[in-house]
């Protein structure tokens, strides 16, 4: 859907609420190397002016819904490099004219010097970056909860929530100072006492926490846990899972305009006597070279700095690392992460996954720029002592969720409607960066068996026995070591309370490792990033039988 399109029709009367999330980093339309432009914070500038101008700036209110400082070349930059000025972000979101932002869990992950710096930016230029569920010691929130703006003779009350699932993936030192609760039943508490402090026309809620199914299974994902119990809420906006999504229900609605600026989340309100009568939600694809030329303009110092920053060399890489082929076997991108988490470790086996979904870095010279590519988030190396029993049913756990037993498949993908088309797409049921392989062992993994039972280890990668009853020492991102996608806890069955005390080592951020693991090299071939008496092997049985489904599985989902 192009911008014209969704500006017919549109009334003067009406509140329009243009909702963004999950920008991780998308500040700049202009790439830093090659020629492909992409959707940015500077194609919703040019959109919501568009609007604005239709309908006139009272009647259209902007709101972005968490997860902004992190994810790409700009916001690594601003976040650890250039840290002698303000900020970038609230400075951009200021020019945008943003009315309430939400912070999210991968802002959260920046670490306190950062996140502290953003929030001291955002106070300064007026715009308030709520999270009422990070509660303090004495039941304060950390952040602001909520804002009241006037608008078009409207009273307008905006309430903000971050993921609730922070303590399961990122280590304390992250979030000292705060302890964050569940968005349900507190999110529903709160806006029923809060509505009436305020009294207010129009009440919206924006939690950073993904759609999710409304059956209460996924603490990350309370969207539609919330959204059924909720009264007297107009909108409820979401993010976190980077998935397009509009519901509505008789007196409310719910929207999530996906990842990295690509679409944005458009709500209509319509007024009947100073109420809210009708809810319209919808999905609206932005156009890359629609942009507004001014912030482009405003902006072109701090993208230059940025691009000089990440087309820096390198080193130099004998082959091309594509991502997608992780999810059929052993490849040359998740070996280039073993190799890196047991070189800089020194442990017996590494457990890492493809956190980039669909990412192809060409053979040649490497810049900076590549390493977001290879490691777009900014996890850090740590180190557990795990039983050998835990290792394998960590192994079991993550298997199960990215393949299934062969019938017409072998990944475990499904097909969903489109929002913005409605045509049906492939996709994994599961987030692909959860499809742990290991490293360090020789195993198999054998699609024919029930889950539980799938994973054959042979023995260590130098040819001694593995034992599961033996201790190991086991290198994994931060996220994982935390509890991040219940595969230390529900896969391996270790309380979340203990997963502190299995830590014996904290290395720095990974793409940090990588970064220093390239440069340490004159070249990175097949072979260093490939031995087999380091990293061992596996690879999905029978062969014969699993080779050619996971290939049409591949073609479909890609």
């Amino acid at each position: 859907m192009g911008i014209l399109p969704c500006m017919s029709g549109i009334s003067a009367q009406e509140l329009h609420v243009v909702t963004t999330g999950d920008v991780h980093g998308a500040y700049f339309n202009r790439p830093y190397v090659g020629s492909k432009y992409k959707t940015s914070l500077m194609s919703v500038k040019y959109y919501v002016d568009s609007l604005r101008s239709a309908v006139g700036p009272e009647n259209v209110l902007l709101l972005d819904a968490g997860d902004c400082i992190q994810g790409d070349n700009a916001s690594y930059y601003f976040n650890y490099v250039a840290t002698d000025r303000p900020h970038i972000y609230p400075r951009l979101v200021s020019y945008m004219g943003y009315d309430a932002c939400t912070v999210g869990n991968h802002d959260i992950e920046a670490g306190h010097p950062v996140y502290d710096r953003v929030h001291e930016g955002m106070k300064e230029a007026g715009i308030p970056w709520l999270a009422g569920n990070a509660l303090k010691e004495d039941g304060t929130p950390y952040f602001q909860e909520y804002t009241v703006i006037e608008k078009g003779g409207r009273r307008i009350l905006v309430l903000g929530y971050n993921n609730a699932n922070i303590e399961g993936w990122l280590s304390p030192e992250l979030w000292s100072g705060m302890k964050y609760v569940s968005l349900v039943p507190f999110v529903r508490k709160r806006v029923k006492q809060i509505r009436k402090e305020v009294d207010p026309d129009v009440v919206i809620v924006i939690v950073h926490s993904g759609t999710g199914a409304g059956d209460g299974s996924s603490y990350e994902s309370q969207g539609l846990d919330v959204f059924r119990k909720l009264k007297g809420v107009d909108v409820l906006v979401t993010a976190h899972d980077h998935r397009p999504a509009v519901v509505h229900s008789r007196k409310s609605c719910l929207v999530n305009g996906g990842a990295r600026c690509g679409n944005v989340g458009h709500v209509v309100l319509g007024f009947n006597k100073g109420m809210v009568v009708s809810r319209h939600a919808e999905v609206v694809r932005l156009d890359k070279m629609a942009v507004d030329e001014g912030m482009v303009r405003k902006f072109d110092q701090e993208f230059e700095e940025v691009k000089a920053f990440t087309v820096r060399p390198v080193g130099n890489l004998a082959m091309p690392l594509v991502s997608r082929d992780a999810y059929i076997g052993m490849n040359d991108y998740v070996s280039l992460l073993h190799t890196v988490q047991l070189g800089a470790s020194g442990a017996d086996i590494s457990i890492a996954a493809p956190l980039t979904y669909d990412g192809k870095v060409a053979k040649g010279q490497l810049v900076f720029n590549d390493m977001f590519t290879i490691y777009p988030y900014e996890n850090q190396l740590f180190v557990l002592r795990l039983s050998g029993k835990e290792i394998k049913d960590m192994l079991e756990f993550s298997y199960d969720h990215w393949i299934c037993t062969p019938g017409d498949h072998v990944l475990r993908i499904s097909q969903t409607p489109d929002p913005r088309t409605g045509a049906a797409k492939w996709s994994f049921v599961n987030r692909s960066y959860n499809f742990d392989s290991a490293a360090g062992i020789v195993y198999d993994v054998d699609v024919t068996k029930p889950a539980g039972s799938r994973v054959i280890i042979r023995s260590l990668a130098g040819g001694k026995p593995f034992d599961e009853n033996a201790t190991y020492t086991v290198a994994m991102t931060s996220y994982r070591a935390n509890g991040g996608g219940d595969l230390l806890t529900l896969g391996a069955g270790i309380p979340h309370e203990q997963l502190g005390s299995r830590v014996i080592a904290r290395y720095p951020e990974i793409r940090d490792l990588v970064y220093a693991f390239i440069k340490s090299h004159d070249e990175v071939n097949p072979e260093l990033i490939g031995n087999r008496s380091v990293i061992g092997e596996w690879k999905f049985v029978p062969e014969d039988l699993v080779n050619p489904l996971l290939a049409k599985d591949l073609r479909l989902v890609f």
